[in-house]
């Protein structure tokens, strides 16, 4: 296989693995725990939270998008139609999180400032949906890229 080509399928495969990585880890544990705790304790961390990981995950999305259509462009045939695809699941997730989950951070942000208003349990769910979403077209971006490197050959090899 051309090195230039096993070096984006590992950087495809990092980064959408650690997006993945951190979507799951969301869903998996930072969402229950924010249904366990109380409202308030909720609304403080998920403020003080998105601050961290705006920037962070927004990085990490793009980074995730770039490697796969990057690996689109120096992959043939089959690998090259399955990284196109993970390359729009990523951006899929970036578009959820952008048009879905932030601004639905705004109302966070103004209720542990302030009080929540009538309807908050509804935008809560929205945002657990939007990131149930999210967290889904991250772990198929990330298959897609196993897909690639575990199962397929490079055109010069078929």
């Amino acid at each position: 296989m051309r090195t230039h080509v096993r070096y984006v399928q590992g950087a495809a495969l990092l980064a959408t693995g650690l997006l993945a990585g951190a979507f799951g880890y969301g869903a998996a544990n930072v969402v229950p725990t924010f249904r366990a705790v109380p409202l308030e304790v909720r609304l403080t961390f998920h403020t003080a939270m998105m601050k961290v990981n705006e920037p962070v995950m927004q990085a990490a999305m793009a980074l995730a998008i770039l490697s796969s259509f990057g690996l689109a462009i120096v992959s043939h045939g089959l690998s090259r139609r399955l990284a196109i695809g993970a390359g729009a699941l990523t951006l899929t997730s970036l578009l959820v999180t952008v048009f879905g989950n932030v601004p639905l951070h705004a109302h966070i942000r103004r209720w542990a400032a302030t009080s929540v208003t009538e309807g908050y349990a509804e935008i809560l769910q929205r945002w657990e949906t939007f990131h149930n979403l999210r967290t889904m077209t991250g772990l198929a971006a990330f298959a897609l890229i196993i897909i690639i490197v575990v199962f397929t050959r490079p055109a010069f090899q078929q």
